[in-house]
């Protein structure tokens, strides 16, 4: 049973609440988790707090990401925030502008001319 850890929508329309939530991958957005993790509300409240809030259990995370759950995009974006996940993690894109050195570059004998050739058959 594939697992994922992905953020489900709750709330209103413009006050929106994600869950972070242990899912099998194939159930869809909102359905039923196997385990709710943690709560990110990313509207900042009037009256003090200036800030969005994330509560969160680091030890399940932890255990989930042990076992083998593939957390998705927006929520990789979270734990690095969170210092969950360090900067050298499996789960963070790979940069593409950096060459593998598996596989060298030959220009011996593949290179092709764009001169036209005298020769006549």
């Amino acid at each position: 049973m594939p697992m994922r850890l992905r953020l489900a929508v709750h709330g209103l329309r413009h006050d929106r609440v994600f869950h972070l939530v242990a899912i099998n991958q194939r159930v869809r957005r909102n359905g039923k988790p196997t385990e709710l993790l943690g709560i990110y509300d990313p509207r900042v409240k009037p009256g003090g707090k200036n800030h969005k809030t994330m509560e969160w259990s680091v030890g399940r995370i932890r255990y989930w990401l042990d076992v083998g759950a593939i957390p998705s995009k927006s929520v990789v974006k979270l734990l690095n925030m969170g210092n969950i996940l360090k900067p050298g993690s499996p789960y963070h894109p790979k940069s593409p502008s950096v060459m593998s050195p598996s596989a060298p570059v030959s220009s011996s004998s593949s290179t092709v001319s764009s001169q036209p050739t005298s020769e006549n058959p």
